[in-house]
């Protein structure tokens, strides 16, 4: 019964976000036959490298694009929880508030008095505005699109965001440890095969220095039996 190979399974599964395990090289032969093999398994590893590099770039962008966005993403939702509260009539059980109101029957009234903040024009650049109690509110969704929501609609999607935010920045760490453990299991490859070739090449070497030496010996065999049959070809005479 046949055992199936370890390392050819391992070499077409991937990882959950589909990327494929670089093949690990533990018997160079099982990758060369010959010598006249090693430039192409060297270009293809090194080929295999480049991808996985380009892939950890990506990666690492996308990361730092999810790390900027996330603190955004919060302070949005914190934002909204907050006009929330100053809501009328809005639900008792608010479990995804950040700072949970402390009377237990809160009655926000309707008769509330605007609050008096500011808004953030630019990095260096506020402006002072007085917001009333709202049940909609506007949200930026990228591409210069704004669209309406009710404060729960808002509430559950800013919610929705921030978790797809976080996995995926999680999913990003993950592929970025999984990148670097590949190209590091490639460029031992590269090493061995490498190394097998000069070691191949030094056998060979010496191979044909033996072989050489041994030719050498014979033919000065052969060049000093010759004086002696010529001596004795002329005693005859």
């Amino acid at each position: 019964m046949s055992t199936p190979d370890k390392s050819k399974s391992k070499e077409t599964s991937t990882n959950p976000r589909g990327i494929p395990y670089a093949p690990f090289v533990d018997k160079v032969e099982d990758y060369v036959s010959s010598r006249a093999e090693v430039e192409g398994t060297l270009k293809s590893f090194q080929e295999m490298i480049s991808k996985y590099q380009f892939m950890e770039v990506n990666t690492q962008r996308r990361a730092a694009g999810l790390k900027d966005k996330i603190p955004d993403i919060r302070k949005t939702l914190d934002a909204v929880r907050f006009l929330r509260t100053r809501t009328v009539g809005f639900p008792l059980s608010l479990p995804q508030m950040t700072t949970p109101p402390t009377d237990p029957d809160p009655q926000p009234q309707p008769s509330s008095p605007p609050l008096a903040t500011t808004f953030e024009l630019n990095d260096t650049l506020y402006a002072k505005a007085n917001v009333p109690a709202t049940e909609d509110v506007y949200l930026w969704l990228g591409a210069n699109v704004m669209l309406s929501y009710t404060i729960p609609e808002a509430e559950t999607l800013l919610v929705g965001k921030l978790e797809g935010a976080e996995r995926n920045l999680v999913n990003c760490d993950e592929d970025m440890d999984f990148l670097r453990e590949q190209i590091t299991t490639l460029e031992v490859a590269t090493a061995r095969v490498y190394n097998w070739d000069v070691t191949q090449k030094r056998k060979e070497k010496g191979d044909e220095e033996e072989e050489g030496g041994d030719k050498g010996k014979a033919g000065g065999k052969t060049a000093s039996s010759a004086p002696s049959g010529a001596a004795e070809t002329a005693d005859n005479g």
